[in-house]
């Protein structure tokens, strides 16, 4: 019976199969946004068994045993990892039509050529041929990334973060590039004064400097960027559930962060300046030193309270938000560039509803610095499967320029994610590939081969200038 991961998957026509294999295939992969600890890496973590590197952390597959009235001790609770991957095997077979049944099969393909379908039939087998393989040095944290044909990773890193583990890796000379992207959600987070302030604790021992008023909360910002800028940073990424772009004072702003620093909460017309001003000043910071900024918008995050009390976040319980966006992302946007402040900036939605606005809104500040310098992001999170991509393909395609697009993330905590990275580019060259056969699109394999090689690699390459 033919495997079901075999080399001409999801193309669909010899043009795409060309594609795909003459020229997707071979470029190396620029991962500029995920989740990998970097403390693995620099130590090297070799995993003992697969659920510990499959499933542990995974809240797509959470989200998909919970759905399958799996009992949360075999999802995140203290079951044993056997029996949790084989409750595991037990849900794969009902996610059909659910990506999660293609990455799984990707996945154990591209890592341990394992071509079984996964069920509880052959979860035995499954789980002792992929053990044997991590018990080697190649299945290592680093042997699967370089593994991977993996150029450069950017992991997600808090501004009080000591990035010790980054210059590890760099120490020991690991030929892959292992850079740090400044996150920092969490000096935006007012709305809870208590943690706040414990974070802003830490912010003045990782800076050194004592935080009592606004400006010195940007002195201190300012100084681990710096930080991070020294240590191979390039890019900054937000975590947002919309923009913010209210007018404010500076008046104003000081008293706000004040008013927070005594515990006091603030109003919410209050949270909205500050989170205002201050995403405008990191803003700054990123266009001082020609970094790229990200802004991922949209998670309604932590929806299940009594979940979010007893296993905390980051554990599958996060959705689809609604807020409007196109009014102060168009007001962030202007008043950055007006003032000639605007860095590079990729712009991820997580509605598909706000497809064709993020589409239209990137090419509202496009300038001669380079190629769209405002870039409409990949398929995030929720959307980042073969409907949503093609569905990003297709609007970037007749809203934009494809041919600039900086391609694919994994956005992901699992070491085994890349195979979304061939994912995208078979979805890609499946796409271009009934579009030449079709008559739509010259049947000229140079130049579509060329856009099939920078969407993969190239542009990715020239616009971080990593």
């Amino acid at each position: 019976m033919k495997a079901f991961i075999h080399d001409n998957f999801l193309l669909s026509n010899d043009t795409a199969i060309k594609l795909y294999h003459d020229h997707a295939v071979k470029m190396p992969i620029i991962d500029y946004h995920c989740h990998l600890n970097p403390k693995e890496i620099a130590e090297d973590r070799k995993f003992g068994n697969l659920t510990q590197i499959w499933l542990n952390g995974d809240h797509y597959k959470w989200r998909a045993m919970r759905a399958n009235g799996i009992e949360e001790k075999f999802i995140s609770g203290h079951a044993g990892d056997y029996e949790k991957f084989q409750k595991w095997a037990e849900t794969v077979p009902y996610t059909l039509r659910n990506p999660l049944y293609h990455w799984t099969h990707f996945e154990l393909k591209r890592y341990f050529d394992i071509d079984t379908l996964c069920n509880p039939d052959t979860a035995k087998t499954i789980w002792e041929q992929a053990n044997e393989k991590l018990s080697s040095k190649e299945y290592s944290a680093r042997g699967i990334i370089k593994k991977m044909n993996v150029e450069v990773l950017c992991t997600t890193d808090d501004p009080v973060d000591t990035l010790e583990h980054h210059q590890k890796i760099k120490r020991d000379q690991f030929p892959v590039r292992v850079l740090p992207t400044w996150r920092p959600d969490k000096a935006m987070a007012i709305e809870s004064p208590s943690d706040y302030n414990k974070y802003i604790e830490k912010l003045e021992q990782a800076s050194g400097i004592s935080i009592h008023t606004f400006d010195s909360l940007i002195e201190a910002l300012y100084k681990r960027h710096q930080f991070f800028h020294d240590h191979g940073c390039r890019l900054s990424d937000h975590g947002l559930d919309t923009f913010y772009a209210e007018k404010y004072s500076r008046e104003e702003i000081k008293n706000i962060f004040i008013k927070v620093r005594h515990d006091k909460m603030p109003d919410p017309e209050d949270i909205l300046k500050f989170k205002s001003s201050l995403l405008y000043e990191l803003a700054v910071m990123d266009h001082e030193k020609n970094w790229t900024q990200q802004f991922h918008v949209g998670a309604m995050r932590n929806n299940n309270t009594a979940m979010f009390q007893q296993i905390g976040p980051d554990t599958g319980f996060d959705s689809i938000g609604d807020r409007s966006v196109a009014t102060s992302m168009s007001r962030f946007l202007d008043r950055l560039n007006l003032e000639k402040k605007l860095t590079k900036t990729i712009l991820y939605n997580l509605n598909p509803r706000d497809n064709e606005l993020y589409a239209t809104m990137s090419g509202n500040f496009q300038d001669d610095s380079i190629p769209c310098k405002i870039q409409w992001g990949s398929a995030w999170w929720f959307l980042d499967q073969k409907n949503g991509m093609e569905n990003q393909i297709n609007i970037l395609s007749n809203m934009g320029l494809l041919s600039r697009f900086v391609g694919m993330i994994t956005d992901s905590r699992s070491f085994l994610s890349y195979p979304r990275h061939e994912y995208f580019r078979r979805i890609l060259c499946n796409l271009t590939g009934k579009d030449i056969e079709a008559g739509e699109v010259p049947d000229d394999m140079t130049l579509s081969g060329k856009m099939i090689e920078d969407i993969s690699y190239n542009n990715a390459k020239n616009y971080f200038l990593l």
